[in-house]
């Protein structure tokens, strides 16, 4: 007999019992392999059917299959999250976020012009609606319901306005009235369910606009025939040509009102100088302006004294006569008779009227006249032929002094040389 330790409390090990489920497990251990790779099998299969999630935004509506089918009330919705079904049942998945879609439909104008539109529909499906818009309409909603609505009432407002205003002026107005009439639309179709229909009694009668909500329709952009495209820009091109010419117009008519208030400003300032202004204050300038020059420092040359009160020359001779080559006065004709007299020494506007000398007669004498320069000092014509005569020594002796003038009658006076015994003028140097 064999004798087996005890242990603490007395009891014998378990060596027997471990055994025992060892020759078990061995014995069994095909049909256990087998019953495992069985239930991985019926769990891989089963997983899709019976685990669910349901993502951010969206909400999950459940069909039983032996319970009635669709669940009508909005409470027993699916929401986010891992969700545990059976798997006979389905569990149907509804995007409440926004939705966007684009369609591209034709429409005829007004005007008879066909066209084609692109218009994105911006929309949002209502929660506690998902249980009739499934059972109504079901999952395919967007062609079903939102596509052909829009576009019914697309073609609806396009029929109302002509080619030119939907290509230029009235496309914001277009996808309002679009969206308008689609909500009232919506609002009078209505989707109902009778207690006959239903097995366990739900009913319900619902208007589609419960179901969704239309945020907007955008129309994105609208294509016509070339050929009418091209007339509807070259008449907008001559519209705004014409508005041009307006324009000009108006810009002539305010630029002759601007020349006319500058002329009459012109002629004010004119008038108000004109009265301010004396020969005194004109002296009195070019005394000042003669100062300036002479304390200038640059190189200049002044002509003092040959204009009028003795002013420089470069201040103007406005107020001198000018000079003329006059012709000698023919025999017989008194009428040709010049006076002369001598410049006085004092300005005659320093001298009373009583003081004035009369001017003496004198006879135009025989000698060409020529033009008096503008010299430091007054020259004679028979001083300058003496002056030249010095330099080319033909003579030295001074010219006699030449009588003074004295009066006479047309009667006495001597007939004028002819011009071929006339001395001969020598061009000045």
């Amino acid at each position: 007999m064999r004798a087996y330790p005890l242990s603490l409390d007395g009891t014998p090990p378990p060596a027997r019992t471990q055994r025992t489920w060892r020759r078990f497990f061995l014995r069994h251990l095909t049909n256990i392999a087998i019953l495992l790779m069985v239930a991985l099998l019926v769990g891989i299969v089963l997983y899709p059917h019976v685990v669910m999630t349901v993502p951010s935004g969206h909400v999950g509506l459940l069909w039983k299959r032996f319970r009635g089918g669709t669940t009508i009330d909005p409470k027993q919705l699916s929401d986010e999250g891992l969700r545990l079904i059976m798997p006979w049942n389905k569990l149907f998945l509804y995007d409440l976020r926004l939705q966007s879609t684009t369609e591209t439909y034709n429409a005829i104008t007004k005007d008879g012009v066909s066209l084609s539109a692109a218009i994105n529909i911006r929309f949002r499906l209502k929660h506690h609606a998902i249980p009739q818009l499934h059972q109504s309409i079901g999952p395919n909603y967007i062609s079903t319901l939102v596509v052909p609505e829009i576009g019914n009432r697309m073609r609806e407002v396009i029929a109302e306005y002509t080619a030119e205003q939907v290509y230029s002026t009235a496309r914001q107005e277009i996808q309002d009235r679009i969206r308008q009439r689609a909500v009232a639309m919506l609002g009078e179709k209505m989707v109902e369910r009778t207690a006959d229909q239903s097995e366990f009694g739900d009913q319900y009668r619902i208007p589609l606009y419960e179901m969704l909500n239309l945020i907007d329709t955008l129309v994105l952009g609208i294509e016509l025939p070339p050929s009418v495209v091209t007339a509807i820009n070259r008449k907008i091109e001559q519209y705004y040509i014409s508005e041009e010419y307006t324009f000009r117009v108006a810009r002539e008519v305010k630029e002759s009102e601007r020349k006319k208030v500058e002329a009459e400003g012109i002629r004010e300032f004119q008038t108000i100088v004109s009265q301010g202004i004396s020969d005194s204050y004109l002296r009195w300038r070019g005394i000042e302006a003669t100062l300036q020059l002479a304390q200038s420092s640059n190189s200049k040359v002044v002509i003092v004294g040959g204009g009028k009160d003795g002013l420089p020359i470069i201040l103007g001779n406005v107020d001198s006569p000018p000079l003329h080559h006059e012709r000698p006065p023919t025999e017989g004709d008194p009428s040709k008779e010049r006076p002369t007299a001598a410049r006085p020494g004092t300005p005659s506007e320093k001298v009373p009227a009583a003081g004035l000398s009369t001017p003496a007669e004198k006879t135009p004498s025989a000698e060409p006249q020529v033009p008096r320069s503008t010299f430091p000092f007054p020259l004679t014509w028979a001083e300058l032929e003496n002056i030249l005569s010095r330099i080319g020594g033909t003579g030295s002796a001074a010219p006699e002094a030449a009588p003074p003038p004295r009066p006479l009658t047309p009667e006495a006076a001597p007939p004028p040389k002819p011009l071929s015994e006339r001395p001969p003028v020598a061009p000045p140097r």
